[in-house]
């Protein structure tokens, strides 16, 4: 039997770096236990120290360990169960509400070493932007409706795109010209991913299939048919030896499907594996709602989240039951990020957090009030996020996730 976990949680004011600038400033920070009332406390600032950082204190249990001028840690001492809650909360060091506009939801994000990214919104705009100051720099226009997925491949100066139209479009970040178009699919293409260099990818589809596609050639090589509805997410990764069948069946012009597995989050309630060369299935996970979002976090450990809140931990040695189940009350999940052995969350309701595998939230990132967080990204130095009030957050990693 899975091992089922209602957390506790800190939460502070999504402003809080900004309200605790003014003198006598004042933000609000609660603990909820599960099924239980939350206790609620106040953050105040007693002024500014010469380095730029508010000098905070709080009450009622709660404790500011320590503090930056975008940096915040709070622990709160749970007098019933004898245990420190401790948690740090990170602010934008900048917003960007220009790239898209206020009046559109950035439905999708991603970012390189080099300071470009590429995102897309909910009016089908897909822009390329530099990351230092938010500048537009391509406007990326032909697909025929919204876009849902947009991907560097690694080079960093190529862009794959998957959209409501039923197309993958191949473009260059240089120029912002589409140079190949994949057609095949016959519903909106929610999701992409790119195998090693780029060769070949991935994309799955409201038709219910995944197809690997050979970018060079414009042709879909596989098609797995998952039998599950609508597939709105996907991950490839390269598990340990003796996942996979030894022998598989290999198409033409496939390059580097081998020793690799692809996870399907499907809305019938499915996590499904299979070889991503030859397509065959490895396992098929039932879960307690649509499945929005899978990831790898290691060799044998996969994540994914629901539309109900739930967050699977799984070892894909051993399929038949979760090694644990995570009950998040905040909302749906919506977005994976894997970090050092852990993962970053995003949900519906504004959050965005990294817990370890012990499911435990060591950092979240504020800002966004009550507003969806679709997607979180990273170039190893900082983080984005792409959010439904229309602007892209930017975070320094922490170093200590």
């Amino acid at each position: 039997m899975a091992d089922k976990i209602g957390k506790s949680r800190i939460i502070v004011q999504s402003d809080w770096d900004q309200v605790l600038q003014e003198r006598c400033g004042k933000a609000w920070v609660a603990f909820r236990k599960p099924e239980k009332p939350g206790i609620y406390g106040e953050l105040m600032s007693h002024g500014i120290s010469s380095n730029g950082v508010p000098r905070v204190t709080s009450g009622d249990g709660f404790n500011v360990e320590s503090i930056t001028r975008k940096r915040i840690t709070v622990s709160y001492d749970d007098q019933d169960s004898g245990t420190v809650h401790r948690c740090s909360f990170l602010a934008p060091v900048v917003t960007y509400y220009s790239v898209h506009g206020l009046k559109r939801s950035v439905v999708d994000l991603a970012v390189t070493p080099g300071g470009l990214a590429v995102s897309c919104d909910s009016l089908g705009k897909m822009k390329i932007w530099t990351t230092d100051n938010g500048e537009v720099r391509r406007d990326l226009e032909g697909h025929l409706g919204d876009v849902y997925s947009c991907r560097f491949f690694p080079s960093g100066v190529v862009i794959l795109s998957g959209s409501a139209d039923m197309r993958l479009k191949i473009w260059s970040a240089e120029t912002g010209q589409c140079a190949a178009t994949l057609i095949g699919h016959n519903g909106a293409i929610n999701d992409t991913a790119i195998i090693e260099r780029g060769r070949n990818v991935v994309s799955v589809s409201s038709d219910g299939t995944a197809r690997l596609w050979d970018c060079g050639s414009q042709t879909c090589l596989t098609t797995v048919w998952a039998g599950c509805g609508r597939i709105g997410g996907c991950a490839i990764g390269t598990p340990l030896s003796g996942c996979l069948p030894s022998s598989l069946p290999q198409e033409v012009n496939e390059v580097g499907t081998e020793g690799k597995m692809l996870l399907l989050a499907c809305d019938n309630g499915h996590l499904r594996g299979h070889a991503l060369q030859g397509g065959e299935e490895i396992f098929d996970l039932s879960c307690c709602d649509a499945v929005n979002c899978c990831t790898f976090v290691s060799d044998t450990l996969v994540v994914c989240g629901t539309q109900d809140g739930h967050i699977y931990l799984i070892d894909i040695r051993n399929t038949s039951v979760p090694l644990k189940i995570q009950s998040e009350s905040r909302s749906a999940i919506l977005s994976l990020l894997p970090s050092r052995q852990g993962v970053y969350i995003s949900t519906g309701d504004g959050s965005c957090f990294y817990q370890n595998q012990s499911f435990e939230t060591m950092t979240e990132l504020t800002g966004p009030d009550l507003d969806s967080v679709y997607r979180v990204a990273t170039d190893g130095c900082f983080l984005y996020t792409a959010s439904r009030d229309g602007s892209v957050r930017k975070y320094i990693c922490p170093a200590d996730d």
